[in-house]
C-alpha cells in the first residue's frame, strides 16, 4: 500500500460518516481524480468503500490486516505504533526496522509484515512465517541507558505480551519460558528477538522483533508438538490489528516504568509467577557446556537463578533451557 492510499484509508477509518472527495483532495493536496484512483486501489486490496454522489466516500468493511489504519483505533498509548510501516512480504522486519532506526526513525515506530522469507529466532533459528494468519513485527526503542541493561528488555517484552494475551484470551494459560519465548500447553506460540546498536556506555537503539502465531490452523510437520497458535489452542479467530495494538498498549507503560528503575526488580514477581521453569529441574545448553539444576527464580537483571546439585546457586545469563525428565 502506498503512502497516499494509506493516508486516505486512515481518514476513512477515523470518520464517523461520509468524507467528500473534494475535502480529501484539499486536505491531501491532490486532485479529486487522484482520490478516486486511490479509493479504487483500496477496494482492490479488499476494503469495502461506499461512494455516494454528493456525499463522498464511507468505509464499510476492513481486511483484518495489521496496517496503520486498522491498528490505530485500538491504540491507547502516545508513541508505540503511532508510526507504522506495513509490508506485504519482506525478508525480515528486524532488518527493515534496523535500517529505519539508523535513519532516525522515532522511538515507538513499528514495522509489520504479512509474511517473512527470512524470519529468525534466537541462535539463528528460522521462524516459520506464512502469510495472512500471524503477526510478525519489530519495534524501535531508544532507551537512554547503558547498553548492559538492554538484555533485560527481552523478559520485559515477554511480560507485556503475556499480559496482552491474558487480557484477550483469558481462557488459556500462557507461560513465559526464559529467556524469550511464550508457550501454550508446552508449545511455542511467541518468540522475542532483541538486537542492539550501541557503544559500551549507551544504547543508540534497540529493535525488538516479535513473532506471534495467531490464526495459523496447522503446524509444519517438523514443528509438530513444539509449536502452536492462539487459534489452535482456543478454537477461535483473532483480529490481528487488535492483537498488535494490545501488545503495544501493554508494553509502552511497562517500558516507561523500566526506564525509571535500576533493573527488573519491579516486574520479577510477575515473571516468576508465570514462569514455565520456576521450581523445575532444567538443563541449560550453553556454547561449550550444559548446566543442570533447579530453577529458584530470576535475577534482577534477568538471569536465571539455578540451584545446582552441590547446593550452590549460580546466575545463568544466556543459554537454551530444557525441562529435564526423570532420565535426563
Amino acid at each position: 500500500m502506498n503512502e497516499l492510499s494509506s493516508r486516505i484509508l486512515c481518514r476513512l477509518t477515523a470518520a464517523d460518516d461520509f468524507l467528500s472527495g473534494e475535502d480529501l483532495s484539499v486536505e491531501l493536496g491532490v486532485t479529486r481524480s487522484a482520490v478516486w484512483k486511490h479509493v479504487d486501489l483500496l477496494r482492490k486490496e479488499g476494503y469495502q468503500i461506499e461512494a455516494v454522489t454528493g456525499r463522498g466516500y464511507r468505509l464499510t468493511g476492513l481486511t483484518g490486516r495489521p496496517v496503520e489504519a486498522e491498528v490505530a483505533p485500538f491504540l491507547t498509548g502516545g508513541r508505540f505504533g503511532r508510526k507504522l510501516s506495513y509490508h506485504e512480504a519482506t525478508l525480515s522486519t528486524n532488518i527493515l526496522a534496523k535500517a529505519l532506526a539508523a535513519e532516525g526513525a522515532p522511538e515507538g515506530s513499528v514495522v509489520v509484515a504479512d509474511c517473512q522469507s527470512g524470519g529468525r529466532g534466537r541462535m539463528g533459528r528460522t521462524w516459520v512465517s506464512p502469510p495472512g494468519v500471524n503477526l510478525y513485527f519489530s519495534l524501535i526503542l531508544r532507551p537512554k541507558l547503558p547498553s548492559f541493561r538492554v538484555p533485560q528488555l527481552t523478559l520485559l517484552v515477554a511480560a507485556a505480551i503475556h499480559r496482552a494475551l491474558s487480557a484477550l484470551v483469558p481462557e488459556i494459560e500462557v507461560k513465559i519460558k526464559w529467556p524469550n519465548d511464550l508457550l501454550l500447553n508446552g508449545r511455542k506460540v511467541c518468540g522475542v528477538l532483541c538486537e542492539m546498536q550501541s557503544e559500551p556506555d549507551l544504547a543508540h537503539f534497540v529493535v525488538v522483533g516479535i513473532g506471534l502465531n495467531v490464526n495459523q490452523q496447522d503446524v509444519p510437520p517438523e514443528l509438530q508438538g513444539r509449536a502452536t497458535s492462539l487459534f489452535l489452542e482456543s478454537n477461535r479467530l483473532f483480529s490481528r490489528p487488535e492483537l498488535l495494538a494490545t501488545v503495544l498498549n501493554h508494553l509502552e507503560p511497562l517500558y516507561d516504568a523500566w526506564l525509571g528503575e535500576e533493573d527488573l526488580s519491579f516486574i520479577l514477581p510477575y515473571l516468576e509467577e508465570h514462569s514455565l521453569l520456576h521450581q523445575k529441574e532444567v538443563a541449560i545448553d550453553q556454547l561449550n557446556r550444559t548446566v543442570r539444576g533447579r530453577v529458584s527464580g530470576i535475577g534482577r537483571s534477568g538471569e536465571l537463578k539455578l540451584e545446582q546439585e552441590d547446593g550452590q546457586t549460580c546466575l545463568i545469563s544466556s543459554g537454551e533451557a530444557h525441562l529435564r525428565t526423570a532420565l535426563s
